[in-house]
């Protein structure tokens, strides 16, 4: 089921443009070759052009003229758009044709995710012309850009993944050239995008005949095309809340602990489980040994879940690391040993699954944020703490990341924590209430949902396995919940 088809999507602004520029760029535009079953085509390039060396204005690059041996006269740059990745809201791949004084092309350059590539052109296997615009194939669903449709083959099963069940799982995608001025990511418009996403989930054919070509009109200069991007975002993020009651909206799935209802808390086989019975990300323990090294587990002792005795943080890691895991239910010594947290990262990355890291150890924050940002993880986790400390020092220490404020019994007023939350920094509102009552689904409104939305802030909820309270919170429309059992989230 697709859900709901937006048809009326707002104009692109039409400015006055150079006509010499424009001749260039309408001249040399990219013909795109995307996947038989892709749902998105680019709306809009947004083009510059240079006539000598000079840092791009929209890709984190310097343009060099005689780049890789090409002697060129001018360098046309396109930056294209579209309102759509499979995994998030918008788009923004590039193209680089290099022209020479007789106005041929002579090299050709393409954005991946991030990074740029030459597609070496009049060499086998490289790009290929149509008269003078170079033919350049997309990714499936995800849109980078390459020479030939075999360069995508090794990349097949992951395609495959977040083309489906992982779809729309970035929600908005903010880069560093828009940080600050999108102003419409919040916990509520990245649980839209992923609903509006995962209604287009498909299956690539990884058979590329869907042909686009950019016509006058979908070209326009870099900066008519910036000014209107954060614009673009906000409208279609408003219009998603338009068009998804509270309880259509897909929330995220975490494993609490991993699936710690099918296998034992914390270990690399309830991570691998979870990602199996779909859950979205994994809850984790993480505490420090004595040499620094965050670990994963939740005790302060190491009794309860391991062969060891004693407190985690007198130990080194090469202690630690000795140790065998052991199931408290079974008293049975399993045939693997605690994670770092960088163990826990590198699985969760295999198994596509965000992290959502409780701080257990305040002086581990240090070491968690050092650890996110070296395995790329600044859009795929969210780190809690019960304490408020914990929290504001976040904020100062990485306020890239996405935080939780973790709340225990008993229930308190949603404004009031609301308020504290905020003069915290904090981004979720983590409400422990899973032992209050048999419904404690019912302490909570959907005006109390609605409050915590219109502030920018996200709820999510306890670990949860009764299916009456489940079916309850999603009504309410929280926006994640935790369960040792994942596969009732689903």
């Amino acid at each position: 089921m697709k859900g709901p088809a937006v048809d009326h999507l707002p104009p692109w602004p039409k400015p006055e443009q150079n006509l010499e520029d424009l001749e260039l760029a309408a001249r040399y535009a990219p013909i795109l070759m995307m996947d038989d079953h892709e749902p998105f085509a680019p709306e809009v390039a947004g083009y510059r052009v240079f006539r000598a060396d000079g840092p791009s204005p929209s890709f984190p690059r310097d343009i060099q003229l005689n780049q890789g041996g090409a002697r060129a006269a001018s360098v046309v740059e396109y930056a294209i758009w579209w309102d759509w990745d499979i995994e998030h809201l918008y788009e923004l791949e590039h193209v680089w044709v290099y022209v020479d004084a007789a106005g041929r092309p002579v090299r050709v350059e393409a954005s991946w995710h991030g990074h740029w590539h030459d597609l070496r052109l009049g060499l086998p296997g490289g790009v290929v012309l149509e008269g003078t615009h170079p033919v350049v194939y997309v990714k499936p669903g995800k849109h980078a850009l390459a020479a030939q449709p075999s360069q995508f083959e090794p990349l097949r099963d992951y395609i495959l993944r977040v083309c489906g069940r992982f779809a729309g799982i970035g929600g908005v995608w903010v880069t560093p050239l828009f940080a600050g001025r999108i102003a419409a990511k919040t916990p509520l418009a990245d649980r839209l995008v992923h609903t509006y996403l995962q209604g287009r989930q498909f299956t690539p054919a990884f058979s590329f005949r869907q042909r686009f070509a950019f016509g006058r009109e979908r070209l326009l200069p870099w900066e008519a095309l910036e000014r209107a991007i954060p614009g673009r975002v906000a409208w279609w993020t408003a219009e998603l809340a338009r068009l998804y009651k509270p309880g259509e909206r897909r929330w995220i799935r975490i494993g609490h602990r991993g699936a710690s209802g099918h296998a034992l808390e914390n270990s690399a086989t309830a991570v691998r489980i979870a990602s199996k019975l779909g859950a979205d990300m994994v809850e984790l323990d993480v505490r420090l040994s004595r040499d620094g090294v965050p670990v994963v587990i939740h005790d302060a002792l190491l009794d309860r879940v391991t062969t060891g005795t004693g407190p985690v943080a007198e130990r080194t890691w090469e202690e630690l690391r000795a140790l065998r895991l052991r199931d408290p239910r079974t008293g049975s010594v399993l045939d693997e040993g605690l994670m770092t947290l960088a163990d826990a990262l590198n699985l969760c990355r295999e198994e596509h699954l965000g992290a959502y890291i409780d701080v257990k150890d305040s002086a581990a924050l240090p070491a968690i944020v050092a650890a996110v940002r070296e395995h790329g993880f600044q859009h795929a986790a969210v780190i809690g703490s019960t304490v408020p400390d914990d929290v504001r020092a976040l904020k100062q220490l990485a306020p890239e990341l996405p935080s939780a404020w973790l709340v225990g019994l008993p229930p308190r007023d949603i404004p009031e924590l609301l308020a504290e939350l905020a003069a915290m920094g904090g981004t979720y509102l983590h409400l422990c209430w899973e032992n209050a009552g048999p419904r404690p689904d019912q302490l909570l409104t959907r005006e109390d949902v609605e409050v915590v939305h219109r502030s920018g802030k996200g709820i999510v909820c306890w670990h949860e396995e009764r299916a009456d309270v489940i079916r309850g919170l999603k009504e309410l429309g929280v926006d994640a919940v935790c369960s040792d059992l994942p596969e009732l989230l689903v």
